[in-house]
């Protein structure tokens, strides 16, 4: 018997719970300060060094100038360690910083942890300039990614 995430999903219009995470920048990054300066992709996926994840992540890299060009962020998240997630990022070439959600508090906060594996559902959320929730998205299946030209499409309908 599988379990759904622990919680209820947020959904467009909800205020995006703000966290601290342990970055591989070797700095922790606070949501609520992009508040005002930027919007932010938060990109929750399974585990590093699986194959949808290398895929999805290296189009993160790859597009890195696109979502820059319309002042988002993106945030991958995952609730591996920061050291594995910083020899992933390292691997991979990446140019996006990764945030551990090591403890999954994160996970718990958006109703995206899969409470039957103890990792994330893939999952995207938008949040706006003022820190409401303006696009999510969350996968049926791990296996399974948004292509990058799905959600810049879904940046540029809110405003972007």
């Amino acid at each position: 018997m599988t379990s759904p995430a622990v919680t209820k999903a947020l959904a467009v219009g909800d205020r995006a719970p703000d966290f601290t995470a342990d970055s591989t920048s070797g700095q922790p990054v606070t949501l609520s300060s992009f508040q005002g300066k930027k919007r932010v992709l938060l990109a929750f996926f399974p585990l590093a060094f699986t194959s949808t994840c290398t895929t999805e992540l290296c189009d993160f890299s790859i597009d890195f100038d696109q979502f820059v060009a319309r002042n988002v962020e993106v945030l991958p998240i995952s609730v591996d360690s920061v050291p594995t997630l910083k020899e992933f990022k390292a691997k991979l070439n990446m140019r996006e910083d990764l945030l551990s959600d090591f403890k999954r508090d994160i996970s718990r906060a958006y109703g995206v942890l899969l409470a039957d594996k103890f990792y994330s559902a893939r999952a995207y959320f938008l949040v706006d300039l003022d820190g409401t929730l303006t696009w999510a998205h969350i996968e049926t299946n791990p296996g399974l990614k948004r292509s990058n030209s799905e959600i810049l499409e879904q940046i540029a309908a809110v405003g972007g």
